[in-house]
C-alpha cells in the first residue's frame, strides 16, 4: 500500500489533486478547495476553527480506503465464491454507490456552469447519470438475485445451474454496456484531460470519473474473469 503523502503543511489544492475524494470532506467542512485551495491544511483549519491534526486523520482514513486494491489476484482465484461475493459487495458495490451519489452534484454543477463554453460537459452529464442508473440497478440485481443463487449453487442447496448461467449472461451484457458508456466518457473527455481553463471543480470531476472507471473495471474483472467462469 502506498504511504500517506500529506501533512498539515500540504496545500489544500494538492491534497484534492492527489486524493480527489477529499473534496467531499472539505466541502462538508466548508473549506474552499477550488478558488481558495492555495493555502496549507493548517491555515484552512485555522480559518474554520478546526484542529488540522483531526482533519489529517480523516484524510488518512480516506486514503487508506481508496488504496484497497487487489494486489494479488491469485488470492481471489483460489478463494471460494462466497468469499469473492462478499468482497465484491463490501469493497466495490458500497464504494460504487457512494461515489455515484457524491460525484453527481459536482457533475451537475460543472455542466451548468461551464456547459455553454464546453458543450461536451452536457454529454458528460447525460452519460454519467445514465451510467449511475444502470449500475445501481445492476448492483441490486447482483445482490438480491444472482449472488444468492450462486451461493446456493456453491453450498449445494440448489442445483439449477442453467438458471445461474442465464442470469450471469445478463450481468455480463450489462457489464459490456457499462463499459461502452465509460469508453464514450473517456473519448469525449480526451482521456479525462481537462482543458487549460478548467476550474478546480471541473478538474475534480474528471479525476473522479477516471477513478470511477478504475473501480468499475476491477469490479467487472473479479466477476467476469474469476467468479462467473466457474459456473459456465
Amino acid at each position: 500500500m502506498n504511504t500517506f503523502p500529506f501533512t498539515t503543511n500540504s496545500f489544500v489544492k494538492d491534497i484534492v489533486n492527489g486524493l480527489p475524494k477529499s473534496s467531499d470532506l472539505f466541502k462538508r467542512l466548508r473549506i474552499d478547495f477550488c478558488c481558495g485551495g492555495n493555502i496549507s491544511l493548517s491555515e484552512a483549519a485555522r480559518q474554520i476553527g478546526q484542529n488540522p491534526d483531526s482533519i489529517l486523520e480523516e484524510l488518512k482514513a480516506l486514503f487508506e480506503k481508496s488504496n484497497v486494491q487487489e494486489t494479488d489476484l491469485e488470492v481471489w482465484t483460489n478463494s471460494d465464491s462466497s468469499t469473492i461475493i462478499d468482497h465484491v459487495i463490501s469493497h466495490y458495490h458500497r464504494a460504487t454507490e457512494e461515489e455515484f451519489n457524491m460525484l453527481g452534484p459536482y457533475v451537475t454543477k460543472v455542466s451548468k456552469v461551464h456547459g455553454d463554453h464546453h458543450p461536451e460537459l452536457i454529454k458528460v452529464h447525460e452519460l454519467f447519470f445514465a451510467l449511475k442508473k444502470e449500475m445501481l440497478d445492476h448492483l441490486t440485481k447482483e445482490e438480491e438475485t444472482v449472488f444468492p443463487i450462486i451461493k446456493k449453487l456453491e453450498d449445494g442447496t440448489i442445483e439449477n445451474r442453467e438458471e445461474a448461467i442465464n442470469l450471469i449472461n445478463e450481468l455480463e451484457k450489462e457489464h459490456d454496456h457499462a463499459g461502452a458508456i465509460l469508453k464514450e466518457l473517456r473519448q469525449i473527455t480526451n482521456d479525462f484531460t481537462p482543458p487549460s481553463d478548467a476550474c478546480g471543480t471541473y478538474r475534480l470531476v474528471y479525476k473522479r470519473l477516471e477513478e470511477l472507471e478504475g473501480l468499475t473495471f476491477m469490479h467487472v474483472h473479479l466477476e467476469n474473469n474469476i467468479l462467473f467462469p466457474r459456473y459456465y
